[in-house]
């Protein structure tokens, strides 16, 4: 499936990463709000397996999901919504961490003197503090959020703003996702795209979802 070779991997001089499932591990944070809103709604927990492939289109996005898996009325999403929002920015970086090889290879990039930004779905309220509490956040030139651009992932907007602030063509930055969510922005904007072999992919497997290639690991990048 790869039209890009392992050499051309590490040439980029710009790189964007997705957040959730390709950065950060972010699901058992997740899971645990999610959890906490449907105790106070007075229905049982979910299981964190459950959370992982309803992760990656926004906290409202993953209620409705556990909503329908429990067959209740959506009249209560807003209230869940604001349950959910209140504990996960309490214990955003409880049990999140950068995914096995992450941290080294962010820096090994900015070493070799690519510039680095984040396109993620998550709102700036939380991505932020979520990237700050884990001593990421200086890593990047730029995070553009779920509410940053005119339109989220999959988008073209959000990628497009990224490559803007990197001052770089999108043919020369590397999109590096989990989901076809962050395949079709990267084809949208026109950016080369490969994904991880991990991550929230919604139940697609990964040699599937249409990346020009699939890195076995972060380390594959430099």
């Amino acid at each position: 499936m790869s039209e890009i070779s392992d050499s051309i991997l590490r040439t980029y001089p710009g790189y964007l990463f997705d957040l959730d499932g390709t950065l950060i591990d972010t699901a058992p944070d997740i899971n645990a709000a999610l959890n906490y809103a449907l105790k106070a709604a007075g229905y049982d927990a979910v299981e964190e397996a459950l959370t992982r492939h309803w992760v990656g289109h926004g906290a409202r996005a993953c209620i409705e999901q556990a909503l329908a898996h429990k067959k209740v009325p959506r009249r209560i999403l807003d209230a869940m919504l604001a349950d959910f929002l209140v504990r996960y920015r309490e214990h955003i970086a409880v049990a999140s961490q950068p995914y096995p090889g992450v941290v080294e290879t962010l820096h090994a990039l900015r070493e070799r003197g690519a510039v680095l930004g984040v396109v993620t779905n998550k709102h700036g309220d939380l991505t932020i503090p979520l990237l700050d509490e884990l001593g990421m956040l200086d890593t990047f030139s730029t995070v553009i959020c779920g509410d940053s651009a005119g339109k989220p992932k999959p988008a073209a907007d959000p990628v497009l703003m990224a490559c803007g602030e990197l001052r770089l063509e999108p043919a020369r930055v590397l999109f590096v996702g989990d989901s076809q969510t962050d395949v079709l922005a990267a084809r949208a904007a026109r950016c080369p795209v490969v994904c991880v072999p991990y991550g929230y992919n919604h139940g697609v497997p990964p040699d599937q979802l249409g990346a020009d290639a699939l890195i076995e690991s972060f380390a594959d990048l430099v």
